[in-house]
This record gives structure tokens, C-alpha cells and sequence, in this order.
């Protein structure tokens, strides 16, 4: 099982976005994968139509206490599986706060789960708190979505550090796999120089002993697209809400690029299925 933390400190960059979509674009191609929704804020609950009333489990009870994943994992679609945050995950860091081994609390509990997935996929917070140590600590790769904006870039340096960090204290087995660029405008200067220096930035540390010394910027960018703000506000994932949109078709290439298939015009709709929608949306 490939599993997967999607993470970035900063909000607002793709990040429950390209967990939830990438996610569904995995499951369309016949990977079972299961996405653990590690967020207080629950956005990628809401996304994949999951709103938990007030005594619903969560993945709050698995973390608190001794609730199983299993007990409150919930079938989104054929292959995909949720497992949903709340509200009182809020508190989570505060109650463990005192509890030792705090920080592998998630690891062990996946441990105990027997369900059989082709990947897993974290969605953290925008934070670098126990929750997203908990993820670290739990899987073996990261995906850091970015936005090609400079001020995006603020905290990079400290992300790459706290994944080192984890790798060389917690799990040894941790790598980030690469960054991928959400929100990208192609027809902008400078979206193309942030891209080439985060580029360059990993070309020229390849030779370091680091856990993101092999890691790479996908080659899918994810542009800019209206229909992928508007999916959560429908509780689904961008291919059925909108499977002819620019959104869809660059998850569809990202999974093809993350399962190693060749990113040909399969991977995309016919031209002429494509939605009519005002270009400055897409």
C-alpha cells in the first residue's frame, strides 16, 4: 500500500482539493483507497458529501481513544472509502498533549486495521502541530501542493525541514515524493518562474542526505478552474460534479502520472466534450 500525507502549512493552496480528487481519481482507476480526513475543519468530510452529526464517530474517537478505524470508515463510491473528521478534532491536540507517544498515536492504529487499500491518503491541517506529525509519522511519502506565488513559497524551507526531521527521528521510511502546483495559470510569467525554481531548487539538492533529496515537481499542473471550487459545495469530488472540466482532466492526468502510466491524451476527454465556460474560469 502506497500512503500518502498531503500537507502544507499554509491554507488555501489545494491541499483538500488535490487529497480528495486525487484521491477519486485513483478510485476511477480501479486503486482502493482510502482517504483519512485529519483536518478539524473537516473540508474534505464536506467534500465527499460527509457531515457527521454531533455524536457521530470520527477520527477524533480513533485518536482519543479506543475506536477502531474500521468502526468509523464509511463507503464514499466503488473503491473509495472515507475516514471523516469533526469539529472536536479541535481539541485533539490539547488532549494529547500529555500523552506519551502522542505523535505515532495514527501509526498504530493503522497498524491494527486490516483492511486491505492500494493507497491511503492523509489530508492534514494548516499546521505543523501533533495531527500532521501524526501523519508523518504514519506514512511513507508527502505531497506538498504549492501555489506558484511567491508568497506560497514563504515556509518551504521550514516544511522541508520538519519532514527531515521526522524522517531522521520518527519514521525513517518517510520521502517526499514531490510538489504539485495547483492553481497554475499558465499564461503567467510568474507562475513559470516559481515552477523553475522550485524546480532547480530540487535538482541542485539531489546529492543531499535529506528525505526530500529525490524529490521532483509533477509534471500535471493543476490549473486554475472554477468547477473545482464550486464541487464541495455539492459534496462531490470534481468528476462527477463536472467530469469535462480542465479540474478533472488534470487530477486524471496527476493519478496517471502517480500510478508511472504515460500522460497521453487518454488520460484527458475528447476536445469536444469539453464544458463552454468563460476562459478567464478555467
Amino acid at each position: 500500500m502506497r500512503s500518502i500525507a498531503i500537507i502544507n502549512q499554509k491554507g488555501g493552496v489545494g491541499k483538500t482539493t488535490t487529497a480528495v480528487n486525487l484521491g477519486a481519481a485513483l478510485a476511477d482507476q480501479g486503486q482502493r483507497v482510502c482517504v483519512i480526513d485529519l483536518d478539524p475543519q473537516a473540508h474534505a468530510s464536506l467534500h465527499l458529501g460527509v457531515a457527521l452529526a454531533e455524536n457521530d464517530k470520527s477520527i477524533y474517537q480513533v485518536l482519543t481513544g479506543d475506536t477502531r478505524l474500521s468502526e468509523v470508515r464509511t463507503a464514499i463510491d466503488d473503491n473509495l472509502w472515507l475516514v471523516p473528521s469533526h469539529l472536536d478534532l479541535a481539541a485533539a491536540e490539547m488532549e494529547l498533549a500529555g500523552e506519551v507517544g502522542r505523535e505515532v498515536i495514527l501509526r498504530d492504529k493503522l497498524v491494527l486495521d486490516d483492511s486491505d487499500f492500494d493507497y491511503l491518503i492523509v489530508d492534514c491541517p494548516p499546521s505543523l502541530g501533533v495531527l500532521t506529525l501524526n501523519a508523518l509519522t504514519a506514512v511513507k511519502e508527502v505531497f506538498l501542493p504549492l501555489q506558484p506565488h511567491f508568497l506560497a513559497l514563504h515556509g518551504f524551507g521550514k516544511l522541508l525541514r520538519t519532514i527531515d526531521v521526522v524522517a531522521q527521528r520518527l519514521n525513517p521510511s518517510l520521502r517526499l515524493t514531490g510538489v504539485v502546483l495547483c492553481m497554475y495559470e499558465s499564461g503567467t510569467r510568474l507562475a513559470a518562474e516559481v515552477a523553475s525554481d522550485v524546480c532547480e531548487f530540487f535538482e541542485q539538492n539531489k546529492t543531499q542526505s535529506t528525505a526530500w533529496a529525490d524529490a521532483k515537481t509533477f509534471e500535471t499542473r493543476i490549473r486554475r478552474n472554477i468547477r473545482l471550487a464550486e464541487a464541495p459545495s455539492f459534496g462531490q469530488p470534481i468528476f462527477p460534479y463536472a467530469p469535462s472540466s480542465n479540474g478533472a482532466m488534470d487530477y486524471r492526468c496527476l493519478a496517471r502520472e502517480v500510478l508511472g502510466l504515460p500522460l497521453d491524451e487518454s488520460a484527458r476527454l475528447p476536445a469536444s466534450t469539453v464544458e463552454t465556460v468563460e476562459p478567464s474560469l478555467l
